[in-house]
């Protein structure tokens, strides 16, 4: 059964931005693509960089430390899609966000 806890309000993670939260102990990359709201694995599965402290063009962050690249709204690698992160659902009440674990 998903659980979904508040993790930002919305204005905390502008268009074009992540933030880092952790919900229910677990380390989530919350990005915000064009007012749409994704959340993943915080955890590169290269060699567990920060995700959500990566670069974010349009859909796509790139790992801060060996530059793998994911698709925020699916978790997939864009060279690999095999490799994909873990995704979360996402809901937004009011003004603020809410990530389900």
């Amino acid at each position: 059964m998903v659980v979904f806890v508040r993790a930002a309000r919305i204005e905390e993670v502008p268009p074009g931005s992540a933030r880092v939260v952790v919900v229910q102990g677990v380390p989530v990359a919350l990005f915000n693509v064009a007012g749409r709201f994704h959340a993943v694995s915080n955890v590169c599965l290269h060699r567990g960089g920060p995700i959500g402290e990566g670069s974010l063009d349009g859909a796509v962050v790139t790992c801060p430390l060996h530059g793998w690249e994911y698709d925020v709204r699916t978790g997939e690698n864009t060279t690999n899609p095999a490799a994909r992160l873990r995704t979360f659902p996402v809901r937004l009440e009011g003004d603020e966000v809410f990530v389900g674990v």
